[in-house]
């Protein structure tokens, strides 16, 4: 199979592996898409993910895909031949890649998942607890962002945001726009949506945001203050600016919280809370719950079957497996305004 895999340098290249082997516990798929991460793809191209050392290069990429069951192990009961399955992972294997390692490998032709029921109580690897079986009403392309909108619903439960808080979003891209889509449905309110993109404002209230605002030609904490006095419950970071949590000290109430989603490119900083209100907290969202990202799953697809979601509101463009460095390029020079996902023949 071909498989997508980023070198010490950065430099990306498609290669030609072995499919991967699975045990009696898992199940072989074929890879029907992938999403384009612009969080953890990039970082990890960049080498600025956290934990992830140079030695460990190169790395088979990929981490949001939907793949379709095509054979199982002896013990599986929980897919069957045909199911098409969220998240399959193809997992580093000295005696099939050699020092090959793996950030994920969803970007490969070939891909597994493990099956819960097979291990036991307790004893399944925790992305098993995400890896499931999608209904025939979701269509299995687009269904790849299926999983950055359970990352997102599994966030804002994590963060403590509920009914009726006041929030102020910084960052309207797929992230930042998917958290305000699904905490407009959740009542939160309101929401206060910041972004350096004119286009990003219109599209910030299109998903629910009750105002946006260009945070280059506005003073974020004039208009937040303009709008909730004592400031927000909540400021919420959905791209990963460092900066932004010394600034947004002036910007939320007493006993408000400071939310970063994602892993930032630098791992240490200098917080002054001399501007800050006497209480408040700071949470770091970097690596979502497999757990909590599948106990999200039959909300979201609730939510898609009601029509209150619709997937291709989230994607703007669609990829063929041979054009993925070409996609990759396309990223770097921020050409993708949405979701980018990766089709497979």
């Amino acid at each position: 199979m071909k498989t997508l895999v980023v070198n010490k340098d950065g430099s990306l290249e498609v290669c030609e592996i072995p499919k991967p082997s699975y045990n009696e516990k898992q199940a072989l798929v074929k890879t029907i898409s992938c999403g384009i991460c612009n969080g953890t793809d990039a970082k990890l191209i960049h080498r600025t993910f956290k934990g992830v050392e140079m030695d460990q290069y190169p790395l088979m990429l990929g981490h949001e895909a939907v793949g379709e069951v095509v054979e199982i192990g002896a013990e599986v009961t929980g897919y069957k031949v045909g199911d098409k399955v969220l998240l399959p992972f193809v997992d580093a294997d000295e005696k099939l890649y050699g020092e090959l390692g793996s950030a994920w490998g969803a970007y490969s032709e070939y891909a597994v998942v493990n099956d819960v029921k097979a291990f036991g109580d307790g004893k399944a690897p925790e992305c098993a607890y995400a890896q499931t079986v999608l209904p025939d009403y979701v269509d299995p392309v687009d269904a790849a962002m299926i999983v950055t909108l359970r990352e997102v619903l599994s966030s804002i439960k994590r963060f403590g945001i509920q009914a009726n808080n006041s929030v102020a979003v910084f960052g309207c891209g797929p992230v930042g726009l998917t958290f305000i889509r699904f905490m407009s449905i959740l009542g939160v309110h309101p929401i206060l949506a910041f972004d350096v993109k004119d286009e990003k404002i219109g599209e910030a209230l299109e998903k629910g945001a009750d105002y946006a605002f260009n945070s280059k030609s506005c003073d974020p904490k004039t208009e937040i203050r303009r709008i909730c006095p004592d400031g927000v419950q909540f400021v919420l970071d959905a791209v990963g600016m460092l900066p932004l949590i010394n600034q947004s000290m002036e910007y939320v109430c007493d006993g408000g919280k400071m939310c970063c989603y994602g892993i930032a490119p630098q791992c240490s900083m200098e917080l002054d809370w001399s501007k800050a209100p006497y209480n408040w907290q700071l949470q770091f969202q970097q690596f979502p719950s497999k757990v909590e990202e599948g106990e999200a799953t039959n909300q979201v697809l609730s939510w898609i079957r009601s029509g209150i979601i619709d997937l291709k509101d989230y994607i703007s463009d669609y990829f063929a497996f041979d054009e993925i460095l070409d996609a990759f390029e396309k990223l770097e020079r921020r050409e993708i305004s949405k979701k980018g996902i990766v089709v497979y023949k």
